[in-house]
């Protein structure tokens, strides 16, 4: 499947996916390295939601964002995390 979201730093892609790996295994779900977006599946499933491989237009917008907010909200939450570290480590210099 094409991935649809666009980042501003293309070069980001590699970390950030294995930000949502790092993010997403923490929190409990099998997550496969080299297919980390994969872990949609495994949450639509665990909250009953149809999501297929390939076209999922029949979803509502309420069903798709029970599946993305989750991953996406918890990554935010790392990196929010991650950036306090290192402003607390940088303060102390």
């Amino acid at each position: 499947m094409a991935r649809k979201n666009k980042i501003l730093v293309p070069e980001a892609r590699e970390q950030l996916d294995q930000l949502k790996a790092d993010v997403m295994r923490a929190k409990g779900y099998d997550v496969d390295s080299r297919r980390p977006d994969a872990v949609k599946y495994e949450v639509a499933k665990e909250l009953g939601i149809p999501l297929s491989d390939g076209y999922n237009g029949k979803l509502t917008s309420e069903q798709a964002g029970k599946i993305g907010g989750p991953i996406g909200g918890n990554m935010v939450k790392e990196m929010v995390r991650l950036a306090q570290k290192q402003m607390a480590k940088n303060e102390r210099l």
